[in-house]
């Protein structure tokens, strides 16, 4: 019978390896009696598994409590007492190299089965007996691990938060600056969110524009870098007077930089979004809007309903969206007074009430109208505060942005 001091690695650098979760043991020869192990067992209560060698290799692994359970039924003393060891071993223990990493160390006590996590696993060098593992240590580190990876995502995911919003800040002075009655409302369901806005005054007018990218969280906040960046350069390229023709412009930039364009073989994403342009011409007072599958709602002072203007059905930037699509602009008259609202499908299509269902555009009219008198930031309030009181317990199901404005 071999005997080795045991001993507890305790690394002070981060556990990388299964060396890192190796703990020094006793170990039998493959001949030795049962009537052995058991006297092992009974003098080290601490010893929770027993590795089997044989050649100077490990071919099995004894667990403490199968082994004392078994030995506890009548008559085994006698009828296995004297036997080898290797009657109640498990001859298919999982074993692994020292070096292997913790990771991949996961993966195959996973596919080992409970009997890794409950009764430990070898850890060889060269091998050679090493020691063994625990899978209740296992477990503890993975958590650990895995708590700092949160950790460190989460960092940067806040970090990344800090970013968006200061892309974004630029259109919240321009709108400010612009307007004296307008409000911006801008929530991402998570950290970050997939919605974007643009603002931008000229000496003659003001560009508008509203956006739905793919997604939330970290991939819609991607989409919404790659979107806005196009839309920067569009706007460089061909000015804000044109709404429709910026739509056109921004759906083959996001195609193009997708790969989401016929002809240039398979992609593996399907990705674009829906957005709403608008120009603003001071002198004239009219209204350029343009719209993929986003529509744009007035309320004019002497008019008893909300006016619907209606965007086209076909999203920006998505592999079925042409490459080639012609938008078009609706010109509209925008009497002094008149309020417009601007909304993504956040708002709308927020589960709640009673019965469980989308919040909707006929709620939204309706607060509309009974704060048409109001100011734009408190028509924004009571939006708000409908939507929230609608969605109830609910969860948020989207990105939340609207414009609310009277130009």
């Amino acid at each position: 019978m071999e005997f080795n001091a045991s001993r507890l690695h305790l690394p002070r650098f981060r556990l990388s390896v299964a060396a890192d979760l190796c703990v020094e043991t006793i170990s039998v020869l493959s001949d030795t009696t049962n009537f052995a192990v058991l006297e092992l067992f009974t003098e080290r209560r601490d010893l929770m598994s027993l590795p089997v060698i044989e050649s100077g290799r490990p071919i099995g692994l004894i667990s403490r409590n199968i082994f004392m359970s078994q030995m506890s039924k009548p008559f085994y003393h006698e009828l296995y007492g004297k036997k080898s060891c290797i009657a109640f071993m498990d001859k298919e223990p999982l074993i692994v190299d020292a070096n292997m990493t913790i990771e991949a160390l996961t993966f195959r006590a996973v596919e080992s089965g409970e009997k890794a996590l409950a009764d430990g696993f070898i850890v060889t060098r060269d091998g050679a007996l090493a020691g063994v593992g625990f899978g209740l240590q296992l477990m503890n580190v993975v958590a650990n691990m895995q708590a700092e990876k949160n950790r460190q995502i989460m960092h940067s995911i806040d970090y990344a938060s800090v970013i968006q919003r200061s892309l974004l800040r630029p259109s919240n002075l321009a709108l400010s600056d612009a307007l004296d009655d307008a409000h911006l409302e801008w929530q991402p369901r998570d950290v970050v969110g997939g919605d974007f806005y643009h603002f931008a005054k000229y000496e003659d007018g003001w560009f508008a524009a509203i956006a739905d990218c793919t997604g939330h969280g970290v991939p819609g906040a991607f989409m919404t870098l790659i979107s806005s960046s196009t839309l920067t350069q569009a706007l460089q390229q061909l000015g804000p007077r044109d709404p429709a023709k910026l739509i056109a412009e921004v759906n083959r930039g996001v195609k193009g930089m997708l790969g989401q364009v016929e002809g240039h073989g398979h992609t593996e994403s399907n990705d674009g979004m829906d957005a709403a342009f608008m120009w603003f011409d001071n002198a004239t007072r009219q209204l350029r809007f343009s719209g993929a599958k986003l529509s744009l709602f007035q309320l004019d002072p002497d008019q008893q309903s909300v006016q619907t203007v209606d965007g086209e059905r076909m999203g920006v930037g998505y592999t079925d969206s042409p490459l080639d699509y012609s938008w078009t602009n609706k010109i509209i008259t925008i009497p002094e007074g008149s309020l417009l609202f601007l909304t993504t499908d956040g708002l709308i299509d927020q589960i709640g009430g009673a019965k469980d269902i989308a919040y909707g555009k006929r709620r939204m009219r309706d607060v509309l109208l009974a704060q048409r008198t109001e100011c734009a930031r408190h028509v924004a309030q009571a939006m708000l505060d409908d939507y929230q009181a609608w969605q109830g317990e609910q969860p948020r199901r989207d990105d939340l942005t609207f414009f609310c404005l009277r130009p």
